[in-house]
């Protein structure tokens, strides 16, 4: 049977305190409402504020919760209505386009799948949520990296692999990717990540303006491409998708 790690528990319970009752918690009320030594009950709490989870307040010397703990949790909201509101557009991108669509956001240098509709046809897929990819080479994060400077930071900062002979990775070459995915709303991947497989991105925005995500289309290069470039009906259907996405968070018309 495996075990639970004590201090782990421990630190979970001192969140739970701080986030409900008074609004500020003193070292004694912490450690009798938790059957905790005092000496104990220190340790947790400064290893939590060294973290950013709790802060201390000076004049009293109380504890509260953290900015760091309200940031990860805003940041798991934010994430979590993304996704509601894309479901139902997702879902239609990938039945009029006839390919597998994805909603990705930025997360530890890459982008993180957090939707995944599968192509609509009767071929063995697997389902990529929880899925990472890079930010230099794939469309969702060359969409990402143009519009979000966290994620354009990253993207410089990171070492640029080349995973096929189109992948861009010098940094004069990658600017003016996200110069030209700007310039027309949209990020390409023929055969830069993967060979055979091209996909196309758009960018989600939310009620501030600011993005949050990235929506886009993936399949065989035969498919989403005619002529050696990506079919314009799915470039349109993809926009046609981020904008409705980013209608329903509030962001207006783009």
């Amino acid at each position: 049977m495996t075990r639970n790690i004590q201090s782990l528990e421990r630190a979970a319970a001192m969140l739970r305190l701080l986030a409900g009752g008074e609004r500020r918690l003193g070292l004694s009320d912490i450690a009798s409402s938790l059957g905790l030594a005092k000496g104990t009950a220190h340790g947790i709490l400064r290893t939590l504020q060294q973290e950013g989870f709790v802060e201390q307040d000076e004049p009293s010397g109380r504890y509260q919760l953290g900015a760091e703990l309200l940031r990860l949790g805003t940041t798991y909201l934010d994430v979590h209505e993304l996704r509601a509101r894309a479901l139902v557009w997702t879902d239609d991108l990938a039945r009029s386009s006839g390919e597998s669509a994805y909603l990705g956001v930025l997360h530890q240098h890459g982008v993180l799948i957090v939707h995944h509709v599968f192509r609509p046809d009767d071929s063995r897929q697997v389902l990529e949520i929880g899925a990472m990819q890079p930010l230099h080479s794939t469309a969702m994060g060359k969409v990402l990296s143009a519009y979000d400077p966290v994620a354009h930071s990253e993207a410089l900062e990171a070492d640029r692999t080349a995973f096929t002979d189109r992948t861009v990775c010098d940094p004069e070459g990658f600017e003016q990717v996200l110069d030209i995915t700007r310039a027309r709303g949209y990020a390409a991947d023929v055969e830069e990540t993967w060979q055979g497989v091209a996909s196309v991105a758009a960018p989600i925005h939310d009620r501030r303006r600011m993005p949050v995500g990235a929506v886009g289309v993936t399949g065989a290069v035969e498919r989403l491409c005619r002529d050696g470039a990506l079919r314009p009906e799915l470039i349109a259907a993809v926009r046609d998708c981020a904008r409705a996405v980013s209608r329903d968070l509030g962001a207006g018309r783009f």
